[in-house]
């Protein structure tokens, strides 16, 4: 819904959930002509270690229409304040043809509405707009994108024979919601993460060894950045329906405490970042960056 007003449709991959799954009325009840929706199966064992979310994105790549290609995945939403500069930012773009992406800057919130992550461990910056190229697609684990000549359609995460996308910046964020959950809900999905990404047999081990009996932990939500600003409109209702402020911790030790630590809370990230934001002001050492940035 966030950026229904500036696309003339929006191509959606409807993987088949359970009997219980509610997502096709979900999405039917925005009563949108602009929506087609893609009925797809995931096939994990085909593509394993979290390939199969990147053929789901080329699945819906293969269905649009139009010159710029938007993605979103579905726990990411654009601030209307930033809808006219991306739409200006397209037109001023279109003809060149150096450019073959659009990257944004991004927000992860983490906990609930009101704090963020910014460590080390979080990507600052990723593709989600592209050409629409036969030859671009989706890459890993559908984070960003790559060009990719000859392309056998399975092997996402190769390297050898791939390009990175040549990009120009847009000013705008893209808000991050996939870590605001209420904790018992959040140890579910990262139950599902893991086995999309590392196996189920994985995951069935570490459920043998109760590695997912307790709580999901946050951490301690004072040590970590807040956010001050406005979120988009459309998630007003979302934001109305926090109720789980008494299951977070203000106190207590900043790291989180579970039995599978976050990337974020080992020793070596930990004083990564410390030294980027108190001694390089910032600056990251050995940033992710699938990406060429073109000054534009």
């Amino acid at each position: 819904m966030s950026i229904l007003p500036i696309v003339d449709e929006f191509v959606i991959a409807l993987g088949e959930g359970d009997k219980d799954d509610r997502t096709r009325e979900e999405i039917l009840s925005i009563a949108s002509d602009k929506i087609k929706i893609v009925d797809t199966k995931w096939d994990i064992e085909k593509y394993p270690r979290g390939m199969e979310h990147a053929h789901q994105t080329d699945i819906a790549k293969e269905h649009c229409k139009g010159d710029w290609l938007f993605y979103l995945q579905s726990d990411e939403v654009i601030h209307e304040k930033y809808l006219p500069v991306i739409k200006k930012r397209c037109e001023e773009l279109s003809d060149d043809a150096n450019v073959e992406g659009l990257l944004f800057k991004y927000r992860h919130f983490w906990g609930d509405y009101y704090h963020y992550q910014d460590s080390h461990c979080w990507y600052r910056h990723e593709i989600r707009i592209i050409r629409n190229d036969p030859e671009i697609h989706s890459w890993e684990s559908a984070q960003s994108f790559r060009r990719i000549p000859g392309f056998d359609g399975v092997n996402y995460r190769q390297q050898e024979e791939t390009f990175k996308l040549k990009v120009a910046e847009v000013d705008a964020f893209v808000y991050h919601y996939g870590w605001v959950r209420p904790p018992a809900l959040m140890q579910n999905k990262i139950k599902a993460f893991s086995a999309n990404h590392r196996g189920r047999e994985l995951v069935e081990n570490q459920v043998e060894r109760k590695l997912y009996d307790r709580v999901f932990d946050y951490g301690n939500l004072s040590s970590i950045k807040q956010f001050k600003g406005s979120h988009p409109k459309v998630m007003e209702d979302w934001i109305k329906a926090f109720n789980w402020k008494d299951q977070l911790r203000f106190t207590g030790p900043n790291r989180s405490l579970n039995p599978i630590r976050n990337k974020h809370d080992k020793w070596k990230y930990r004083i990564i970042s410390w030294i980027e934001n108190n001694l390089l002001f910032g600056m990251r050492l050995g940033e992710f960056r699938n990406y060429i940035l073109l000054k534009k």
